[in-house]
């Protein structure tokens, strides 16, 4: 593992849908488990942490192919999350069928429980993943980056698609209880019904792209620690000692030392403001 300097940057890319079995319960159980030590980091400067949500690009030497004929849309721009045949439905028309998975089929995710006849749609999905990278953003920029921690947690034990609460209501009521401006959220998502691109969505689709020796996002989950992609298995304390791989030697956290076995950690802020305790 790379380790350039005192403070880790990593990534993890996942996704607000929680009715993909297995791997959605795996994210789920992640988040709850890890944000306790993510926010450790965080607050005391010694990591940078960046929500992911996965979109697809065909690079446009193979449009005309006919895995992307048979995957894309929107002139083979955009495709759909591995599950684009999902996307045809026999009940509808094909382009009643692709509303029913994108966003004016520009961004894209698999209709959640593969019926279009029931359930939620595509679409809704891409709008709440736009959603949590704009919580992210304007946690950001008020100087609580570590609130997605929260939102993430508290979304998907408030929100779920399981007990039918999956909605736009619910996540405002997450962004409300944890102080964040809606006002700016909803800025900051823009239009889903614009006929226009999305500078977010976009900016996924870019970071996805390889980079040196970080290759492709092309699954989920992924998390990428210093520009190098995790392949061990996405559990609290494996991760949290790939994490703490990433420091320079001899500046590792507490955290990092006790390898997270303890949950009554102490822990101070660099700027001296505060002692943390999890």
């Amino acid at each position: 593992m790379p380790h350039p300097d005192e403070r880790v940057e990593y990534e993890l890319w996942t996704n607000s849908n929680d009715e993909c079995g297995p791997l959605c319960d795996e994210q789920a159980a992640f988040v709850r488990s890890f944000r306790g030590h993510a926010q450790i980091l965080e607050r005391g400067g010694y990591a940078r942490f960046t929500p992911h949500y996965i979109t697809w690009y065909c690079p446009e030497a193979f449009r005309l192919t006919r895995q992307c004929q048979s995957q894309c849309i929107n002139h083979g721009r955009y495709v759909v999350h591995a599950h684009t045949r999902h996307c045809r439905s026999r009940k509808l028309s094909l382009v009643k069928s692709l509303k029913r998975c994108c966003w004016l089929c520009r961004y894209c995710a698999p209709d959640p429980e593969e019926d279009f006849g029931e359930g939620y749609e595509g679409k809704q999905v891409v709008v709440e993943n736009l959603r949590q990278l704009c919580v992210h953003r304007v946690a950001n920029e008020s100087g609580r980056p570590w609130a997605w921690w929260d939102f993430a947690m508290d979304y998907k034990l408030r929100c779920s698609m399981k007990e039918k609460k999956y909605s736009k209501a619910c996540a405002e009521e997450v962004v409300a209880s944890l102080g964040l401006s809606l006002e700016k959220v909803l800025a900051c998502m823009g239009d889903p019904d614009a006929d226009a691109d999305n500078a977010v969505l976009s900016k996924e689709q870019e970071d996805q792209i390889g980079r040196g020796s970080r290759g492709d996002v092309t699954i989920l989950p992924t998390l990428v620690i210093n520009d190098v992609q995790y392949r061990g298995k996405l559990e609290r304390t494996a991760v949290l000692r790939a994490v703490c791989a990433g420091f320079k030697e001899g500046t590792e956290p507490q955290v990092c030392l006790s390898h997270g076995e303890h949950q009554g950690l102490h822990f101070r802020r660099q700027d001296g403001e505060s002692t943390m305790n999890f």
